[in-house]
């Protein structure tokens, strides 16, 4: 960041509302008794930040998610059409009302791929981890907020058609360890046998899923729990920012929802690289600290978060949070500009919010549009795929994720230079672009593949193809410059893979001349 002061009179001027703009966001680290979820810890054991008042109260009995009678029990929980159905169907008219399961806390409430709009709602079930999901809502269907704590029986969203849906109804399921977590979906009839019966006015056929799996959920689940019933907690991808940071960026995420935890840490390592400490490098303008926050806007900004009793700039908690707190005010005061709000906000930060005010837009300047694009561009490097809502890889599962990825995206167009970690773009994906998507989404983040199939054969160890396993990837077309061409073994002879122009995503037999190549 380099900030001058000539806007900070500017920026206070505004300071009452923003506060209170901010202080309605969550700001709470929620956590389990006696669950495998982390807690949000201080830099030592002692911190003020694991006290009692931040933890998620057990939930009482399950209800239906809706009003008995108004909906149809459609289709249940398991194989359907060629994959996995994780959940249960209730038919119902647009604006039908949707009804919390379970008391807890809404940590998603908004777009999804897949469901048009979705509602994660975390809840402490006997000590245990569990999100409840509802989907395919309109945009003016949904009722609550993320942040939000919710009691069960609260009228939470109405019914709609939205995402991939073939008629008005409810998707709801059951997810022990949590959803973003990459945790276990089960049958909801498991736990609430009345969804079955639901027989009422929403007519609908009800659909038989053959070979249907009843999942019985384990004692303890075996997912990584980090960020669970924490509003913008799950956002961010497991194990890709360095340990101490990654309780603080998940708690950083919920101070408001315009400012996510992903971006936060591509800013951090923009910034410092994730520097911090008495020795970490100051700035030759002498910005200090893993946020790299100038002394004059650390004496306004900067706040004791880890409980030490003092407001330090390499602190890590101090400086993640008061990074969050700033960003969000910096959102607010850019908001009337013309333009992508958040790519304001990070020219705010790096320029000041007088020049992005003074400009219109992003100020001219050479470091503060590079800046802007690369935190941007590098905020896919960060965000946990579950949080999309398509895909949900789980930390015990293997490469054969890569293509259960793959596959979420069959006959999805061929599009020159399109996809990447963040899923299609343009309308699809090119070869390279679905490898890119796959691998990073099944890995939950940890792997990020270079974007073409040149480099990508750069990466991991090479294999013979007689010993792929399903996962590994597959090149070929080769040229002088390496491999124009990449897909996904799937077994069996097959590949996963993105053809060319005019084609679409198949799973296809393996072409002539391949090699192989084990990332994950």
């Amino acid at each position: 960041m380099r900030i001058g002061g000539t806007w900070r009179a500017l920026l206070l001027a505004g300071a009452a509302a923003i506060a209170l703009g901010t202080a309605a966001c969550s700001m709470g680290a929620p956590v389990i008794p006696r669950d495998p979820c982390r807690n949000v810890p201080g830099e030592n054991s002692g911190s003020s930040a694991t006290t009692d008042d931040l933890k998620l109260a057990a939930a009482g009995p399950i209800r239906l998610p809706v009003e008995s009678g108004t909906t149809s029990y459609t289709s249940g929980f398991g194989e359907r059409w060629g994959t996995q159905h994780q959940g249960v169907d209730l038919a119902g008219p647009v604006g039908t009302k949707i009804l919390a399961a379970l008391d807890g806390r809404v940590v998603q409430s908004g777009p999804a791929s897949g469901f048009g709009n979705w509602i994660v709602i975390d809840s402490n079930v006997d000590g245990q981890p569990v999100s409840t999901v509802y989907g395919h809502m309109f945009d003016n269907g949904l009722k609550v907020k993320a942040g939000q704590m919710v009691k069960a029986g609260d009228h939470i969203a109405d019914i709609g058609n939205s995402g991939q849906s073939t008629g008005p109804h409810l998707h709801f399921e059951y997810w022990q360890g949590g959803r973003l977590q990459g945790g276990t979906a089960i049958d909801p009839v498991t736990v609430l046998p009345d969804v079955s019966r639901q027989h009422g006015s929403g007519g609908g056929t009800l659909e038989s899923n053959t070979g249907a799996v009843q999942l019985v959920a384990s004692v303890r689940s075996t997912a990584d729990c980090a960020g669970f019933g924490t509003a913008g907690g799950g956002e961010l991808a497991f194990g890709v920012v360095p340990a101490a940071f990654e309780p603080w960026l998940r708690r950083a995420g919920g101070v408001c929802p315009e400012i996510d935890s992903p971006l936060l840490a591509a800013q951090l390592k923009q910034e410092n690289g994730f520097r911090y400490g008495a020795n970490a490098p100051v700035s030759p303008v002498g910005a200090l600290g893993p946020a790299q926050f100038m002394p004059g806007t650390w004496a306004t900004w900067g706040k004791d978060y880890d409980g030490d009793g003092k407001a330090d700039p390499n602190s890590i908690g101090d400086a993640v949070m008061s990074q969050a707190h700033f960003m969000c005010a910096l959102y607010q005061n850019v908001s009337s500009i013309p333009g992508e709000p958040v790519a304001l906000t990070l020219a705010a930060y790096n320029a000041g919010p007088g020049a992005v005010q003074a400009h219109r837009g992003v100020p001219p300047y050479a470091e503060t549009q590079n800046y802007v694009a690369k935190i941007t561009a590098g905020r896919a490097e960060f965000a946990n795929p579950n949080a999309l809502g398509r895909f949900i890889p789980n930390a015990t599962g293997g490469s054969g994720q890569v293509v259960t990825a793959a596959r979420e995206y069959l006959g999805t167009p061929y599009v020159w230079g399109g996809g990447g970690v963040a899923g299609p773009s343009s309308g699809g994906f090119d070869c390279s672009g679905l490898t890119s998507y796959a691998v990073h989404a099944a890995t939950a983040g940890r792997v990020s593949l270079p974007r073409t199939s040149e480099e990508q054969w750069t990466v991991g160890a090479e294999i013979p193809i007689d010993q792929a396993r399903p996962g590994d990837l597959v090149f070929g077309a080769w040229g002088p410059n390496g491999p124009g061409h990449v897909g996904i073994y799937a077994g069996g002879g097959q590949m996963v893979h993105a053809p060319t122009t005019g084609d679409v995503v198949k799973q296809a037999p393996l072409q002539a001349g391949l090699k192989a190549r084990r990332m994950v």
